[in-house]
């Protein structure tokens, strides 16, 4: 009776539809052992189930069959029948039955990881892991259309990508050849969509984005018809939405191509296409509109544009523009109302007082310092920086134009700019007005230094400003005591300006302290690093002091910053000169030939240096050009009818002292030299009426004379006897000439001796033997014609670097040229001597007494008292 449950009293009606027979499962037809089995064998009986089926734990209720509920009254043989497992006929479990050793499922339908086939000790496995890893998915093919198409589309948006990568990096033939490539390869895609039948699917934005991609690299590579042409292709083409907009692309490229009118009919018709929501587009196609109608030279249109544009939405370019318009045409009044138009121009940035910490709050301070140097900051200050660029750029235009006098222009565009948010441009406007008057050399007004000078008394700033431009202005004066001074007042002002430390260190440098003056080039160096002017002159500096390689390290260094200065190669040149190294001046010669292949110093250079390599060929090449550039060249006129003598060619060389002639026609050694050309030449004719000549010139010279009795001589004529004559009186006039000279001389010494003697002083010998003081050693420059550089200096080259110097004027001093035969010797002779290039003496007598060594010295330095190279950078 232990095993006998009663009825509930109440059965629950809606019990046992949710029972499920596994045997329907056809899902579990693998997992069914009994199945397997009879698929396998012959037998096609399935085995009896095996399976107990206990009852449930929930007392009180029956085990329930298909059939109903049964009574559990009746005899034992009923009760024990209860107790076996009550399968019904499709082998289906009873309702509430389980498993031996399995969980109760929560729904008899479809279990989730339960089975049928499950049996004691089984592990619960809801994903089915234990049956081992997925099997790996099937790849799509690619021989389908659609997926061809997709690889297509793939392949030309990665060459578009391509296309664009490779011009932001600046490889402009690259981008184009990846836009064709894109290009080809959707005309491949479009073929492939018609022969697969989805014309009607053609996207249309990928062919607009490799049209417009194309068309841009087109006009990059600046291929303007090709870059038209596709253009064109994309506007006539209806499918394509906005493409009237690419019309200002092909504008663009017809101002390129210098086709004003058609580019103006093209933004106008963009113009038309751009509806007035779009304000900003149309305010941009206007302004182009307008500068294609100032290159044009229609100013009155281009006026028409601009007075719209600064009416519907003001701008500082096209203000700028505007002004520039009036000025052209000279309406003076309208040019002050577009000034005051223009100083209104909101600027829509930020006040800078919004970037200085306050004291008290940490947390702010470190938000201004991270903000303070931000791309916006950056932004603010650039476009701040190009208004103010723009209205002092108007302001010095208009300023001679507006009133009659450029100073009363100036005041009235200061008042208005006061009067502004550009307070701060007030002053530079009033420095800009004195740098005018030192522009047009208006120093008998002083204007410019009473201007200069009204801004000491005002900030730190604008004083260094106003003193270093004294400085300077007092420097080119040559008053270098005033130049000393507001270079001062500039450090002073602003110890870290570096143009007031180079000027104060060329006031030094010209007192001859070059120390002092490479310490102020240096500071000035420290200050800006990149300050050329300093660098420049502390190479002359060391050049100065003897300190070659210091110079030569200086100069290279201002040579990587500026690589096509000529004067930077020149300095670069003469240092390997003074170096002794003529190949390395040789170089940089040519790479300086290269900047100004017609600078005709720098060809005579070369030549000078090929000369002393002992290459006559290289040399009377460069001297050749130097000759056709500059003709008046004596040194070169010389070196060249000397080089054509050397080689037996008289008849040219007469072309080159002729001109010597027409430069020195005080001089007779040239005319001497023409008739000697003639005379070796075998014109003796010509040679005869050469002298002639020279003798109506210059009666009393004996060289001339000794020549036209020679000539007389061997050709028979008559007025031998005469100038025979005439030769024995200049003769014995110039020996009694030089016999009082050298009286005098012997009286002077003997009075100097005895002067000597009486005051116990050193004798006339060991005084010429003292050395030189060094207050008495002088730079020394003559003054030539310079080549044609940029003016970065602002005095001129250093006297060292130019064949004109002192070491250039010594050695055609001592330089040394072939001469003509002698008295004694025949026409035809060809033995030559080396002479004196300061004089020349055909026949070998002296044509003039040549200068002692010390009296060229005292010369010279009389001439390097009277003129200083000034060959520093003021700023």
């Amino acid at each position: 009776m232990e095993h006998l449950h009663l009825a509930a009293e109440e059965d629950d009606l809606y019990s046992g539809y949710n029972d499920y027979n596994p045997t329907f499962d056809s899902e579990e037809l693998d997992n069914d052992a009994g199945f397997q089995q009879a698929v396998r064998t012959s037998h096609g009986r399935r085995p009896p189930m095996t399976a107990k089926f206990p009852g449930t734990a929930i007392g009180g209720r029956a085990l329930g069959t298909s059939f109903g509920v049964e009574s559990s009254f009746g005899c034992e043989s009923r009760l024990l029948k209860s107790r076996m497992p009550m399968a019904s006929s499709m082998g289906r479990p009873m309702t509430g039955a389980v498993q031996d050793g399995a969980a109760r499922p929560m729904t008899a339908v479809r279990a989730a990881g339960y089975s049928s086939a499950m049996t004691r000790g089984s592990t619960f496995d809801p994903l089915g892991q234990s049956k081992g890893p997925a099997p790996p998915l099937e790849g799509k093919s690619e021989d389908t259309p659609d997926e061809k198409v997709k690889i297509l589309e793939k392949k030309v948006n990665d060459l578009i990508e391509e296309s664009c990568l490779a011009h932001g990096l600046g490889d402009l033939q690259l981008s184009l050849d990846r836009a064709k490539e894109a290009g080809r390869k959707e005309r491949a895609l479009v073929r492939q969509r018609e022969q697969s039948g989805n014309a009607d699917h053609i996207n249309l934005d990928l062919t607009y984005s490799v049209l417009f991609n194309l068309a841009t690299q087109y006009a990059n590579n600046d291929m303007y018809a090709e870059a038209l042409n596709t253009y064109q292709v994309i506007v006539k083409n209806k499918m394509f939405s906005n493409a009237g907009r690419l019309k200002v692309n092909m504008a663009n490229i017809h101002f390129k191509q210098k086709n004003y009118p058609k580019a103006i009919k093209l933004y106008r018709m963009a113009l038309d296409q751009i509806s007035n929501s779009h304000k900003e587009m149309r305010i941009k196609i206007m302004q182009n509109i307008g500068v294609v109608f100032i290159r044009m030279g229609q100013y009155s249109d281009a006026i028409t544009s601009f007075e719209h544009i600064m009416s519907e939405c003001p701008n500082i370019k096209t203000g700028f523009n505007l002004i520039l318009c009036y000025y052209a045409i000279g309406d003076r009044e309208r040019m002050k109302k577009a000034f005051q138009k223009l100083i209104c121009v909101p600027l829509g940035i930020d006040e800078e007082d919004k970037y200085i910490p306050p004291n008290d709050d940490t947390h702010a301070n470190l938000v201004i310092e991270a903000i303070k140097n931000d791309k916006l900051h950056q932004m603010e200050r650039e476009r701040k920086a190009l208004a103010e660029k723009f209205i002092m750029t108007s302001a010095k235009l208009i300023a001679p134009a507006i009133e009659v006098t450029f100073a009363a222009g100036f005041d009235w565009c200061v008042d208005m700019v006061k009067s502004s948010q550009y307070v701060e441009l007030a002053n530079d406007l009033e420095i800009n007005k004195a740098i005018t008057y030192l522009r047009q050399r208006d120093f008998n007004q002083l204007e410019a230094v009473e201007t200069l000078k009204t801004f000491e008394k005002k900030d730190s700033r604008v004083k260094s400003a106003a003193a270093t431009n004294l400085s300077f202005l007092y420097f080119l004066e040559k008053d270098y005591d005033q130049a000393d001074r507001y270079a001062d007042l500039a450090m002073t002002a602003d110890r870290y300006n570096p143009a007031a430390l180079i000027n104060k260190g060329n006031t030094v440098f010209v007192k001859k302290d070059y120390e002092k003056a490479a310490e102020f080039y240096k500071e000035a160096l420290r200050n800006d690093s990149s300050c050329t002017e300093a660098l420049y002159n502390l190479g002359l500096t060391y050049k100065r002091l003897g300190r070659l390689e210091e110079s030569l390290d200086c100069f290279l260094k201002l040579h990587a910053i500026l690589r096509n200065s000529a004067q930077v190669m020149w300095q670069l040149a003469n240092l390997f000169e003074m170096l002794e190294d003529p190949h390395q001046a040789i170089e940089w010669l040519m790479q300086l030939i290269t900047v100004t292949p017609t600078d005709p110093q720098v060809l005579a250079k070369l030549g000078e240096l090929y000369d002393s390599e002992g290459d006559k060929s290289q040399a009377f090449q460069y001297y050749q050009e130097s000759f056709r550039y500059f003709p008046s060249n004596i040194d070169v006129i010389e070196w060249l009818g000397a080089y054509y003598i050397d080689t037996q060619f008289c008849e040219k060389a007469i072309q080159y002292f002729e001109r010597a002639t027409l430069i020195q026609p005080t001089q007779v050694k040239w005319q001497l030299m023409v008739a000697s050309c003639y005379r070796r030449s075998g014109n003796y004719q010509k040679a005869l009426e050469t002298y002639k000549d020279i003798h109506r010139k210059f009666p009393e010279n004996v060289e001339c004379l000794r020549f036209l009795v020679r000539l007389c001589t061997d050709m028979g004529m008559k007025e031998v006897q005469d100038y025979a004559t005439k030769l024995k009186k200049v003769e014995k006039m110039k020996e009694i000439r030089e016999q009082r000279v050298k009286s005098a001389r012997e009286g002077s010494a003997r009075g100097t001796r005895r002067e000597g003697s009486a005051s116990s002083v050193c004798t006339p010998d060991s005084v010429r033997h003292l050395p030189k003081k060094d207050s008495e050693v002088d730079i020394k420059a003559v003054s030539h014609p310079e080549p044609k550089h940029s003016p970065l200096l602002a005095q001129g080259r250093d006297s060292g670097h130019s064949s004109h110097g002192t070491s250039a004027k010594g050695e055609r001093l001592s330089a040394k040229m072939r001469a003509l035969p002698g008295s004694n010797e025949p026409y035809e002779a060809s033995s030559q001597r080396d002479i004196d290039a300061s004089y020349v003496d055909p026949l070998g007598a002296p044509m003039e007494r040549p200068k002692t060594a010390a009296k060229k010295r005292n010369e010279e330095d009389e001439f390097a008292d009277e003129e200083l190279g000034d060959d520093l950078l003021p700023e």
